[in-house]
């Protein structure tokens, strides 16, 4: 009797430790990370930064693939529905994460309750921007103006649920001129080439898009809607600072998964971000690009979670009213 305990109490052991063996194998094929827009797009291009470190740590490639449609929300919807083990994540943002509940009735997730959050990669500031011969010199000017002016005032944005349409409509709401003439392009960049060519008025968009045209003198930027200015484009005053305090928002971006990814799956995950976004190369390519980077707290699971029903909170009554 004593030697079948012991040779079960060995088998117990052997089992365990194998247990824990195949959990630290994780992950043992590539691991595909699903961006919801097009290559070359803002979150596409943080998507590949951070994936590139991300890929160092695990020992397996992050291979990014695009799935754009409905503002982002197909691919989302993808990524979240897969089997839950790892394989399969996403990089989504504000628009996808946030606002996608009261932008689309018909969501086929639910990003509060329905996936797995990971963490935030990265904040990518608001910026107010307009043609460079738009009339008013200043942001209290640019509310006079539009104001004034809705009925011929255009604005251009990348779609419905992205980010430039989500920010602007805050704006709007705010502003009390909801119903301003929006004009939707199929993404960011042919709505920035129109702004920078003159065809439209104005727009809202992350400073990764519209940084280097408002270093060139194609576009003017009025203010940047963060509490503080930012490295990327330090003449760019605050909301705050040029007189629209209440405006206050920021994009971001963020790796979520189906609900249900085991504890192992998901810890490894969180450290392979944590690690990319603390080496000082990748930071740098990212303090680039305007990006703010994230707290620890953010960066986990629970942060990010926090972040995301927060701002979905904020955008809701405007996004819930806005014409579509």
């Amino acid at each position: 009797m004593k030697k079948l305990t012991l040779g079960l109490a060995a088998a117990a052991i052997t089992v365990a430790l194998a247990g824990g063996a195949l959990a630290q194998t994780y992950p043992t094929r590539p691991v595909t990370m699903i961006v919801p827009f097009a290559a070359g797009g803002p979150t596409d291009i943080i998507a590949r930064i951070v994936a590139d470190h991300m890929s160092k740590t695990l020992g397996q490639q992050l291979v990014i693939e695009n799935v754009a449609g409905a503002g982002g929300t197909t691919g989302i919807a993808r990524a979240v529905t897969a089997a839950p083990d790892g394989y399969t994540i996403a990089m989504g943002h504000l628009g996808t994460f946030s606002a996608a509940p009261a932008t689309y009735p018909g969501l086929k997730y639910d990003p509060i309750n329905g996936m797995q959050a990971i963490g935030l990669a990265g904040g990518t500031p608001i910026l107010i921007v307009a043609r460079k011969t738009f009339e008013p010199k200043d942001l209290k000017e640019f509310v006079t103006y539009v104001k004034a002016n809705s009925e011929k005032v255009n604005e251009a944005h990348a779609g419905l649920g992205s980010v430039s349409w989500t920010t602007c409509t805050l704006l709007k709401a705010q502003l009390g001129v909801p119903k301003i003439n929006a004009v939707a392009y199929r993404g960011t960049g042919p709505a920035l080439n129109d702004l920078v060519s003159g065809q439209v008025d104005f727009m809202c968009d992350q400073i990764v898009s519209v940084a280097e045209q408002v270093k060139a003198g194609n576009i003017k930027a009025y203010a940047i809607a963060s509490k503080q200015r930012s490295p990327a484009l330090p003449d760019v005053p605050t909301t705050t600072e040029a007189g629209l305090p209440e405006y206050q928002i920021e994009a971001w971006n963020g790796i979520a998964g189906p609900k249900g990814l085991p504890k192992d799956v998901v810890d490894r995950l969180v450290a392979a971000l944590d690690k990319a976004l603390n080496d000082e190369g990748t930071k740098k390519r990212l303090l680039e690009l305007g990006t703010v980077m994230p707290t620890a707290e953010e960066r986990t699971p629970a942060g990010f979670a926090a972040l995301i029903k927060r701002d979905a909170e904020k955008l809701s009554p405007a996004l819930s009213a806005a014409p579509k």
